[in-house]
């Protein structure tokens, strides 16, 4: 009988993804490409929405080019509240749209970025009194609820739950229960923004597109009829002159201080800044498995406490920020704000000493000034400029695939070429035939690793095999390996200490202080693989235990 049943072939999708070697993602060579070539596209800025721009385009057939200031997701891109939501709050905004929107999204970055993107349940605690709401609100928001499955919240497969005092603390033991009646239960996603990003651009070279990091556009060049012909960028002492027939400016909030546009031309976009913290403290003063809401009091905004490893974020703020867009840091002020709400819903001592680790970031919204920046809609702007300068801005990371579709698409008018986004079901590297389930179900190194790699957490596990000394902790505390700084080294276009504790790594976040004690080391690597001198080392070194002591001075305020 199995004679007659037909022969499977592979996937054809899910195996084009998946390679025998790792991604040549050399910068050198990307530079190189950005100098010679002749693109349709230039994207400037490496954030979340700019990378998917790069991989929209690349997957359309375009020749796309990408640069980035500083290190991919370095802004507002490594820095969110690590969720992908439709949004509560904009359901109570009235804003059902992007609610909707978003949670269809959602979903398809839960397929198309797996092994990175995983659920999140979302309880709020329902109290007698003082809490975020009490049981006769509780009715209320639970109309909420159905509203938010409704709208596209069933897509992950379970609907929101009602559940007892008991159940509650069972997923938050440090619950202060004197006046808890139960709680609700929903679901969502959270990811790892930065990866997330570096995901997207290291997908987008793998289909073609030319992207380089520390590499800063510093003007748009134009030709004597004034339309758009490319930028010219900035790599260390080296200038190079890109050519491109559109340019997409995906700046984000750095849009405030530099738009590209012609000189004496208005903007069009207002650009409002809206400053956002979180704090990491160690998961076993709160004991979280799920993302708890807290009340804070005296506001009437809601905050929230995630596990993410052995910390918990704390967060957030949403206040209008005028200064240096890149010198945010959390302030002691808002760390005390942020324990404070935690201390009145929780049954433990916390310190402003406790925290491990800090990230201030500000979210680009498009609106004039007035009126609190809780309330603005978190809509997305494009433009389209007589001389063919497109700008891309507002939004979040949860729709940051559509709104680069958009902007693709508006691209497309300007080069007067065109193309069918593939966006909505395309896997990024690592994703395609990747089992979460499987792979993190009995924890060690395999479940660590996919998490972070996906599929092509082999290539680090080749490099640990190679060289067992590579299995040495690189971050006290922490599970990554010297391996993974290598291979950040050579496939993730990390070029300094920074890049790979802040962003490859998530160290700087989730253990401060220890990453400060690892960056020696990780220096070494790095003059290791890319031939470093030990001056340019040790400046690397200072840079960035220096910064690590001033974000901390600011954050505890001593």
């Amino acid at each position: 009988m199995m004679n007659f049943l037909p022969s499977l072939k592979p996937s054809r999708d899910r195996a084009d993804m998946i390679g025998t070697a790792p991604l040549g993602f050399v910068r050198s060579e990307h530079l190189a490409k950005l100098e010679s070539d002749q693109f349709d596209i230039l994207i400037i800025g490496g954030g979340v929405t700019g990378a998917y721009a790069a991989l929209d385009a690349s997957l359309r057939g375009f020749r796309v080019a990408l640069v980035e200031k500083d290190d991919f997701a370095s802004g507002t891109s490594s820095k969110s509240s690590k969720m992908v939501h439709g949004g509560l709050r904009y359901i109570e905004q009235g804003n059902i749209g992007l609610v909707r929107h978003s949670l269809l999204e959602r979903q398809r970055l839960r397929r198309n970025a797996r092994h990175l993107v995983q659920r999140l349940p979302f309880l709020f605690p329902i109290l007698e009194k003082d809490g975020v709401f009490d049981k006769g609100m509780a009715k209320a928001f639970e109309t909420l609820l159905w509203t938010y499955d409704l709208a596209g919240g069933w897509r992950e497969g379970i609907l929101h739950q009602r559940l007892s005092k008991a159940e509650v603390l069972s997923h938050c033991p440090t619950f202060k229960d004197d006046d808890l009646i139960g709680g609700l239960m929903y679901f969502d996603a959270r990811v790892d923004d930065a990866r997330l990003t570096l995901n997207l651009v290291r997908t987008a070279a793998y289909h073609g597109a030319a992207i380089a990091n520390h590499t800063k556009a510093v003007e748009i060049t134009r030709n004597n009829h004034g339309k758009v012909t490319g930028a010219v960028v900035q790599a260390g002492e080296r200038e190079i002159i890109v050519r491109a027939t559109s340019v997409v400016m995906a700046t984000g909030v750095w849009l405030r201080d530099w738009s590209g546009i012609k000189k004496g031309e208005e903007r069009k976009l207002d650009i409002r800044p809206a400053k956002g913290v979180h704090v990491a403290i160690p998961w076993l003063k709160i004991r979280n498995d799920c993302t708890v809401t807290i009340p804070v009091p005296g506001r009437s905004r809601r905050a929230t406490i995630t596990r993410w490893g052995n910390v918990s974020y704390l967060g957030t703020t949403d206040e209008d920020y005028q200064g240096d867009l890149d010198d945010v840091h959390c302030t002691r002020e808002e760390l005390d704000f942020l324990l404070e709400g935690a201390r009145s819903a929780l049954k433990t001592d916390l310190r402003p000493e406790d925290a491990v680790g800090s990230i201030a970031g500000c979210r680009p919204l498009v609106a004039p000034p007035g009126g609190k920046t809780l309330e603005v809609k978190r809509n997305h702007k494009i433009d389209i400029a007589d001389d063919g300068l497109i700008t891309i801005v507002g939004g979040k990371l949860t729709t940051s695939r559509h709104m680069a579709e958009q902007t693709v698409d508006a691209a497309q008018k300007v080069i007067g070429k065109s193309g069918r986004c593939q966006t909505k079901k395309a896997y990024l590297l690592g994703a395609a035939g990747y089992d979460a389930q499987a792979i993190t179900a009995t924890g060690g190194t395999q479940a660590h690793l996919g998490e972070r790699y996906g599929t092509e957490a082999r290539f680090v596990s080749d490099i640990l095999q190679a060289d067992p000394a590579s299995a040495a902790p690189i971050v006290e505390g922490l599970p990554h390996s010297e391996a993974e700084v290598i291979y950040a080294v050579r496939h993730e276009m990390a070029g300094n200490v920074d890049d790979v504790l802040s962003r490859r790594m998530r160290a700087r976040m989730n253990a401060r202080d220890a990453s400060a004690r690892a960056a020696m080391r990780v220096g070494q690597i790095l003059q290791s693989e890319l031939g470093l001198s030990e001056q340019i080392i040790a400046q690397q070194v200072a840079d960035y235990t220096a910064s690590v002591a001033r974000e901390k001075f600011i954050l505890l305020g001593a």
